[in-house]
């Protein structure tokens, strides 16, 4: 699944082809249609892993940690910009595939809905209630929108951004 999301993110959703992905693997063709019963069968299994890996996984180990909800949201950030660092952007490449394919849209609605919940969530015990969808919103549109436009934006300058955005909070001013 590592691999598909791999290919994914460097080459789009035109290069998940079974030959591309066997290859990638070492595997035969009639293996990788046996693993997975096809192309439409892996195609699930990648929704389901990226979903797991880039929602429910980051969830659980910002949760792990324990701490205050300020805690869980600077644990979020480092995790999930660490990641960003070393790999091609995959969030794009799922995106774009999600604007083809109702079946990636679906779990790409319902990851993006995930990922606002958990952030709406914990900003509520950070600052006023009444801002915790918003800022949730704000703070996900930053981090979506910063791998489009070009250049994408790095890491360094998302950190400072979610730093000013927990200093504005301190302040009252969210």
């Amino acid at each position: 699944m590592d691999v598909g999301l791999r290919v994914l993110a460097e080459d789009g959703a035109p290069a998940l082809t079974v030959e591309r992905l066997s290859g990638r693997l070492g595997v035969t063709k009639g293996s990788f249609y046996h693993h997975f019963k096809g192309m439409g069968g892996f195609k699930q299994d990648l929704l389901a892993h990226f979903e797991a890996e880039c929602t429910t996984g980051y969830i659980e180990r910002a949760e792990q940690g324990g701490g205050t909800a300020r805690d869980r949201v600077e644990r979020l950030m480092r995790l999930v910009l660490a990641d960003g660092e070393d790999r091609p952007p995959l969030e794009p490449a799922m995106r774009a595939w999600a604007l083809q394919d109702a079946d990636v849209r679906a779990a790409q609605e319902r990851v993006d809905r995930e990922r606002i919940a958990y952030l709406a969530g914990l900003w509520a015990a950070i600052g006023p209630a009444e801002d915790a969808l918003p800022t949730a919103r704000l703070l996900y549109l930053v981090l979506v929108g910063a791998d489009h436009v070009l250049p994408p934006v790095g890491a360094a300058d998302l950190r400072e951004v979610y730093a000013l955005a927990l200093r504005l909070v301190d302040r009252g001013t969210t």
